[in-house]
């Protein structure tokens, strides 16, 4: 673990609940004095906001696969550039909606795009900096689908909500084997009560950073 900052990063496929576990890291680090940066991906900067907006809005021409990796890199940089790391500089928290395994559960497992090449890019953009911690909001897609589409409604899904559950059971399944794979990577039961995510939560991190911060 950097001994500047802690960079955190939540993960999982639509509708694990994310942005609610977001919020309970971010006032479990709070609470131990800690200064904390949130953010997401893509996103995080007003030029990374923009590819946002191009890589999710459903339109009439497909993004080809190759072009959306590009794209959630070309955001990553910029929000690496210019806000996690300057950010983790300052000794601060960084807790981060998605990253970079994200482009390899979803790109990568989803999408059927080449392993080397996504590493590749990780490694460049990177710059050296990988996530002190993950916590993976894991649930059955099915559940995931029926949370997602009451949250937006199917008219508002964007261009990943709108995929097949057989897409979102390969991304699932490239989540749990980057699990399998680093031990940063903590596994919550997603599909488990509020309380008991929370307290999941709150665990892993204590495990980690330990119970003082």
């Amino acid at each position: 673990m950097s001994p500047r900052g802690w960079f955190i990063t939540l993960e999982g496929i639509e509708g694990a609940g994310k942005t609610t576990a977001a919020a309970c890291v971010v006032d479990w680090l709070t609470a131990r004095g800690k200064t904390v940066v949130q953010t997401r991906e893509p996103g995080g900067t007003p030029v990374a906001e923009s590819i946002r907006q191009l890589v999710l809005t459903a339109g009439d021409e497909p993004i080809a696969p190759e072009a959306e990796l590009l794209l959630m890199f070309a955001a990553r940089a910029q929000h690496m550039h210019y806000r996690i790391l300057p950010a983790l500089a300052r000794d601060e928290a960084v807790v981060c909606d998605r990253f970079t395994d994200s482009s390899r559960a979803y790109q990568g497992a989803g999408r059927g795009l080449d392993a080397g090449l996504i590493e590749t890019l990780a490694q460049t953009v990177e710059q050296g900096r990988s996530p002190d911690m993950t916590l993976l909001l894991d649930l059955p897609v099915a559940t995931g689908m029926v949370r997602a589409a009451a949250r937006r409604g199917a008219a508002q899904q964007d261009r990943f909500e709108q995929e097949r559950a057989a897409f979102f059971e390969r991304v699932r399944a490239g989540f749990l084997a980057i699990a399998e794979r680093h031990p940063r990577v903590a596994v919550i039961d997603a599909a488990a009560p509020l309380p008991t995510v929370r307290a999941a939560i709150e665990q892993a991190l204590a495990a980690r950073f330990g119970q003082g911060g």
